[in-house]
């Protein structure tokens, strides 16, 4: 609070001392929309939200961000108002008034990932920061305040708009009921956490014209007597896999992890370790990708709000799976009929294991941007380094796609089979995205 307060004095002091010099347009970089997106998470990070929670705040943040930049562009990209479920028309810039869009965009985004979920204020300081910037820069008071009062105007519109996602109604929905039927999924060590957002499917879809348009097939049948079965089968390939991991196999399984909050235990000590979610990685990787591309700032705020859009939609379509189905996780299985002291490699998540989320929205975050920056794009994920993993290089988004099957398996949290229709239908909700939103003007 104090070095907000003392942030929010600087920039009063020094607007009031403007000195009118020549305006140098510094809020046109793209890697600042970038750094932009990674403060969004490491304050997610911080608050501990769940993978599902997290893809909420990047879409309306970037979303917000996204409508600026169209409403600025018009010539260069259409707004999602009438392609996204209930997105009505979002306000026009009024002619002749001055507004510095990128300015704009990067304080709407500001203001949805801060006010969707947390308390408002929880980016006050970065704000701040950006606003001394346009100061230093030489920004014009009236071009200042225009912005300003556009970023808030579409910020207002955006917000209004995703509080009749259901949301608040899934808080206080009927909780997961826990029994005792054979390959149900119950709680895991060592946190026993409650069933994690067992109601998301109320969720409000974008795309999708429900939350079951792309219902996957049926898991195996539970069969853990029969040794012929595909069931049994699956459980003695994880079990065989997780006992005998190679060097590169459990670099995999750490790299995409991507769990928000592990809890260590060591003898009666427990601490927790924090890393950024699934959605989290994917926003690091499409700055990656559009750094390695060169995008400028529009196509880079572009590429943020189709990847997630993707994401949004591919977690609900994977949660209503998942308790349809409330299948056990591999680790409950093996503990119960083959071996009580066997564990992954990973700590197991709080929700049942089919379908696979990581697999299910990394394949349509794929999809999103190979439609953005295109097929065979080569580059080198960096962004766990930060976590002291070191980085692994794909041919191209589907590629790294396709290891986080492999990734989830080796970790021991899902059979292979649960990643490979995963992989599949999470593609079908990216191809939807890219098929039926009209963003970018050709």
């Amino acid at each position: 609070m104090k070095k907000i307060l003392m942030c929010c004095l600087a920039l009063i002091v020094l607007w009031g001392c403007n000195s009118k010099k020549n305006y140098v347009a510094v809020f046109n970089d793209p890697q600042l929309y970038c750094n932009t997106v990674h403060e969004l998470n490491t304050v997610v990070m911080g608050n501990n939200f769940s993978p599902i929670i997290a893809s909420r705040n990047y879409l309306y943040a970037n979303i917000a961000a996204y409508e600026v930049i169209a409403a600025g562009y018009p010539q260069k990209y259409n707004s999602l108002a009438g392609q996204l479920r209930d997105l009505q028309s979002l306000p026009k810039p009024e002619q002749n008034k001055k507004i510095d869009f990128e300015f704009a965009s990067l304080l709407a985004f500001c203001k949805l990932g801060e006010s969707v979920t947390f308390p408002e204020g929880s980016m006050s300081g970065y704000v701040d920061s950006l606003k001394i910037k346009a100061h230093d820069n030489g920004m014009p008071d009236e071009v200042f305040d225009n912005s300003v009062a556009f970023a808030d105007t579409v910020s207002s519109a955006i917000l209004k708009w995703s509080r009749k996602d259901n949301y608040a109604q899934t808080r206080s929905a009927e909780r997961y009921s826990v029994t005792e039927e054979e390959g149900r999924w119950v709680p895991t060590p060592p946190a026993y956490t409650s069933a994690l957002e067992p109601h998301w499917n109320m969720i409000r879809p974008l795309v999708m014209d429900s939350c079951n348009s792309f219902a996957p097939p049926a898991p195996y049948k539970f069969d853990i007597k029969d040794t012929t079965s595909d069931y049994y089968r699956q459980v003695m390939m994880i079990k065989n896999a997780v006992e005998n991991l190679t060097p590169d196999q459990k670099h995999m399984a750490d790299f995409w992890d991507d769990n928000p909050f592990k809890l260590n235990v060591s003898g009666h000590v427990m601490y927790g370790t924090k890393k950024f979610s699934p959605p989290g990685h994917w926003m690091s990787i499409i700055g990656i990708g559009a750094k390695k591309a060169k995008a400028d700032f529009a196509t880079t705020v572009y590429a943020y709000a189709k990847t997630s859009i993707a994401l949004f939609d591919a977690f609900i379509q994977c949660w209503d799976a998942k308790y349809k189905y409330n299948t056990a996780r591999p680790e409950t299985v093996i503990n119960k009929y083959f071996n009580a002291d066997w564990q992954p490699y990973l700590q197991t998540p709080p929700f049942p294991e089919y379908t696979c989320g990581h697999s299910t929205c990394s394949s349509a975050a794929a999809e999103a941007l190979t439609s953005v920056f295109g097929d065979n794009f080569a580059y080198t994920d960096t962004s766990e380094l930060e976590f002291g993993i070191k980085s692994r290089s794909y041919k191209s988004f589907r590629d790294a796609a396709e290891e986080n099957n492999w990734a989830r398996f080796y970790g021991g949290l899902h059979f292979h089979y649960s990643c490979i229709v995963s992989t599949e239908y999470g593609r079908k909700v990216g191809d939807l995205v890219v098929d039926r939103l009209k963003m970018k003007k050709i």
